[in-house]
């Protein structure tokens, strides 16, 4: 197993830590901000670098391999929706966010099961695809790090605290749009796996 693919291994594994940070109850604050947000952020920063390291690596060394382009946009997926999870048991978003991006990677991944069961091919993560990825971690990034409260902390005027919710709400909303789209992108660019011809 070659480096890169070691690392998307590392950042499928920082998941459940992740995960698990919240129920140490861990007690705190810093800037006005729980602890334990700055300790999941944290994890999570460090897995979205392994996610650029990765395929700076694979490409700088021509060690692209298909174990590869299946396993490194699953793991970008498992680290999103875990993080999308854990902002909406803090209240930070609605459930039915993480519903439409988890139903969105349903789709694709049957879709990419689809072309490698015709033509046996596996069909790698697009521009779209990985805009898309790019945007949706650093949303979580940034509203795992609730600038908001920050901002509240600092006795800053109220309507900075709107403009702050506003990014918030850009930030997520557009995270969407890329998720459909890339969808679509996936759609258009293999429809022929849907030939009914053998």
């Amino acid at each position: 197993m070659n480096l890169a693919n070691k690392l998307t291994i590392i950042r499928m594994l920082l998941v459940p830590i992740m995960v698990i940070i919240p129920f140490f109850n861990i007690q705190g604050q810093w800037l006005g901000i729980p602890i334990t947000y700055w300790i999941i952020n944290f994890i999570f920063i460090i897995a979205s670098i392994t996610d650029k390291l990765d395929g700076y690596i694979a490409r700088s060394r021509n060690e692209v391999t298909t174990f590869g382009k299946f396993l490194d946009p699953l793991a970008d997926k498992i680290l999103v929706l875990a993080s999308l999870i854990i902002l909406v048991e803090y209240k930070k978003i609605p459930s039915w966010i993480p519903i439409i991006i988890l139903t969105r990677e349903f789709i694709v991944s049957g879709y990419r099961l689809i072309a490698v069961e015709k033509g046996g091919q596996v069909i790698a993560a697009s521009i779209w695809g990985k805009m898309k990825t790019g945007w949706q971690m650093s949303t979580c990034m940034f509203m795992t790090c609730d600038i908001v409260r920050l901002v509240e902390g600092f006795g800053w005027p109220s309507v900075v605290v709107t403009v702050w919710h506003i990014v918030e709400l850009i930030a997520m909303y557009g995270a969407l749009v890329l998720t459909i789209i890339s969808m679509i992108d996936y759609f258009y660019k293999n429809r022929n796996c849907f030939s009914t011809k053998e």
